[in-house]
C-alpha cells in the first residue's frame, strides 16, 4: 500500500506547483469487512489519481476527523470540528508562505461538516479553496461505474467504498462483504442518535454490489470531474 507522497523537496521546487491537494479521510468504523483506515485511504487514493493527472502538489491526509456519529463503536477516533478548522487553516496559512496559494480539500468522509464552512470563509476575497469531490461529483461517478445502489441508500462500507478499495487496495478489504448488505432505511436523527440507531453491525449500504471495476470506473470519474475545480480556482 503506497498511499503516502513520496516527493522531495527538490521535486516540488521543480514543478512550482501552484495548487496543493489535502486528503482527509477519518479513522472509524467501517463493518467487519473494512479497516478503520477507509475513508483516509479513500482520500488519499483519489488524490494520487489527481496528482497523476494535474499539476498539482499532494499533501499527506489528515487522518483523524469529525466521526462523532460512529463514537461508540471500538477503534473510533475523533476530533472536533473547531480541531479540524484549525488543522486545515494552519495547513493552508502554512502552503501560502512557500508560495501555494490555492488549496482543494480532498474529502472522503461525509461527517465532515465543517469543511464547507472552512472554504466558505477562505473564498471570501477571492477563489483560494475548493472542495473535492461534491454530491454532484459523486453521484456522476455512481452513474458513469454503473453503482445499483444510490448515495442515501450506500451511506457507509457499501458499494462504492469497497469497490475503490477492491480496485486501488485489494489488500484492504476482508472477507464477508459479499454477505454484508443492511439497508439502513431512513435516518431522521442520525445526528442526534448516531449509526447504532440504525444498524447493528456499522454498514449502512450494499457491499454485496462492489466490483473492482466500478472502483476503477468511479475513480477515472472523479479524476475527469477535478479539472472544474482547477477551472473554478483560476488554475485551468
Amino acid at each position: 500500500m503506497n498511499l503516502l507522497p513520496t516527493i522531495t523537496t527538490t521535486d516540488v521546487q521543480e514543478q512550482e506547483p501552484r495548487v496543493a491537494i489535502l486528503p482527509i479521510g477519518s479513522y472509524e468504523q467501517h463493518g467487519a469487512h473494512l479497516p478503520l483506515v477507509t475513508d483516509t485511504a479513500i482520500a488519499c487514493i483519489i488524490a494520487r489519481e489527481i496528482a497523476a493527472a494535474y499539476p498539482v502538489l499532494q499533501l499527506p491526509p489528515v487522518s483523524i476527523a469529525c466521526s462523532h456519529e460512529h463514537g461508540t463503536w471500538p477503534g473510533t477516533v475523533s476530533i472536533s470540528a473547531r480541531t479540524l478548522h484549525a488543522v486545515v487553516n494552519d495547513i493552508a496559512a502554512s502552503l501560502e508562505a512557500s508560495g501555494v496559494r490555492k488549496l482543494v480539500l480532498v474529502n472522503a468522509h461525509g461527517g465532515n461538516y465543517v469543511l464547507s464552512n472552512i472554504v466558505q470563509e477562505a473564498n471570501l476575497t477571492g477563489p483560494r479553496m475548493s472542495l473535492f469531490p461534491q454530491g454532484r461529483e459523486w453521484n456522476r461517478a455512481r452513474e458513469s461505474a454503473g453503482l445499483v445502489s444510490d448515495a442515501h441508500g450506500d451511506m457507509h462500507a457499501g458499494e462504492i467504498e469497497t469497490s475503490i478499495l477492491l480496485h486501488a487496495e485489494p489488500t484492504l478489504v476482508r472477507s464477508g462483504y459479499k454477505e454484508a448488505d443492511h439497508d439502513g432505511g431512513e435516518r431522521p436523527f442520525l445526528l442526534m442518535h448516531g449509526m447504532k440507531a440504525y444498524t447493528d453491525t456499522g454498514v449502512i449500504g450494499f457491499p454485496s454490489y462492489a466490483t473492482a471495476d466500478k472502483g476503477k470506473a468511479v475513480l477515472a470519474a472523479l479524476v475527469e470531474d477535478f479539472a472544474a475545480h482547477l477551472e473554478a480556482l483560476g488554475e485551468a
